[in-house]
């Protein structure tokens, strides 16, 4: 399919981002703050790199990213940023989570722009939209800090009240957005949860004092 040169299209190719998604995390960052100085940011679904490498910009040096894909992302880290940890997995994986915590055990911050394979089918997509971001929310709840905040794009469907409400019931404030990058012409939502209320023995949490971090990051 032949990309649309728009606006965000040129913007990123003159800011030297790999994808126009950039300005979608941008938008809602600018608006909620929800990455600040030394967070750690665990990126699904990252190829090209954009987001990961906004977020690396966002959290400084003292912070840290890692992205993951079944795609290999290269990206080089920019000067000032977060260094960036390339991890070519699948979500599924359980190996994945071991992973992960070899670098880091746990994150302040969970991002996510994957999407489905599309077919063309608006309920099948749907359906592959929610099964890939209920994983993501899966991975949060064993991944994320306490009062930690996580980002996911969205195809919205018939599910798409009932996995919202799933977000609810783990977050302190939940709101469904759509930037104002994001085609007018797409389905796609964002759905941001922030104050995670980690269960005080979720199977698989770690704690953050037995991880030797409190999950805050410098103030900007």
């Amino acid at each position: 399919m032949r990309k649309v040169q728009d606006y965000y299209f040129k913007k990123a190719k003159k800011d030297q981002y790999p994808a126009r998604s950039v300005y979608k995390l941008e938008e809602v960052q600018a608006k909620y703050r929800f990455m600040h100085r030394g967070d750690s940011v665990l990126d699904l679904g990252c190829y090209p790199g954009s987001w990961s490498l906004f977020a690396a910009e966002t959290v400084g040096p003292k912070g840290v990213v890692v992205g993951v894909d079944l795609q290999q992302a290269d990206e080089p880290a920019r000067p000032g940023s977060a260094p960036i940890h390339w991890l070519c997995q699948d979500i599924m994986a359980p190996e994945l989570i071991p992973l992960v915590r070899r670098i880091r055990p746990a994150f302040k911050v969970l991002i996510s722009d994957l999407a489905p394979k599309t077919t063309g089918n608006r309920w099948a997509d749907a359906q592959q939209s929610i099964n890939l971001v209920r994983k993501t929310l899966a991975l949060a709840e064993i991944l994320l800090l306490d009062r930690g905040h996580y980002i996911c794009k969205v195809f919205q469907g018939e599910d798409f009240p009932a996995f919202v409400e799933e977000v609810r019931q783990r977050f302190a404030m939940v709101k469904v957005l759509k930037p104002k990058s994001s085609r007018v012409e797409s389905r796609e939502v964002f759905v941001l949860a922030m104050e995670y209320r980690r269960p005080e023995r979720s199977e698989g949490a770690v704690d953050p004092q037995e991880a030797g971090m409190d999950g805050k990051g410098e103030s900007d």
